[in-house]
């Protein structure tokens, strides 16, 4: 009898690690996430930054097919480092916020393509016009949240940004780059 509650301990005992990994991640940080961006303007690369923005994460790293995440960026928290660029790029030829004051990504696909590697499949929507984007994600667990890192690269014509005079690439590059750093906790059992 000893013998056969001394495995049975044990078994449960072995187990406690696989249910401390099978948690659930999903709320973000904000204050511990970043979400950036890098353009060049007549050959001089510039970074900025969108201060405010919800994300909505939901992953269980035993089953990271089944993860999904939603990021809503309200475009008038543009930060371009300068308070003249911070105005310009909320007029009607660039993000026109009055008209389309949100950015928003929404997941369709996730798949596991290596150890702390996934690649995201969701559809962008930026100033009324919508383009599927796959993203390579790398994702690690650390003292209780989960950290997803990535950067894309988009056309800003794909999405309207820089209509007229600024539609060519002479002033401000075609190519911005996009990067993130999400911050999770476990979500409530």
């Amino acid at each position: 009898m000893r013998m056969m509650l001394a495995s049975i301990a044990a078994a449960a005992l072995s187990a406690l690690p696989c249910a401390a990994t099978a948690q659930t991640f999903g709320a973000v940080d904000p204050d511990a996430s970043t979400l950036t961006f890098s353009y060049s303007q007549m050959g001089v690369s510039l970074d900025g930054q969108f201060p405010k923005f919800d994300a909505a994460v939901r992953y269980d790293p035993t089953h990271p097919d089944t993860a999904s995440t939603r990021l809503q960026v309200p475009l008038a928290s543009i930060d371009t480092g300068s308070a003249e660029g911070d105005d310009e790029v909320q007029g009607k030829d660039w993000f026109d916020t009055g008209t389309h004051p949100m950015a928003r990504f929404e997941s369709t696909t996730v798949k596991a393509t290596g150890p702390g590697r996934l690649e995201v499949t969701g559809t962008l929507s930026i100033k009324g016009k919508e383009r599927p984007i796959t993203v390579p994600v790398s994702v690690a667990t650390d003292a209780g949240h989960a950290v997803f890192d990535g950067h894309f690269t988009i056309n800003r014509t794909d999405f309207g940004i820089g209509a007229g005079m600024w539609a060519a690439d002479d002033v401000v590059a075609h190519d911005v780059t996009i990067s993130f750093h999400l911050v999770t906790r476990p979500l409530a059992p």
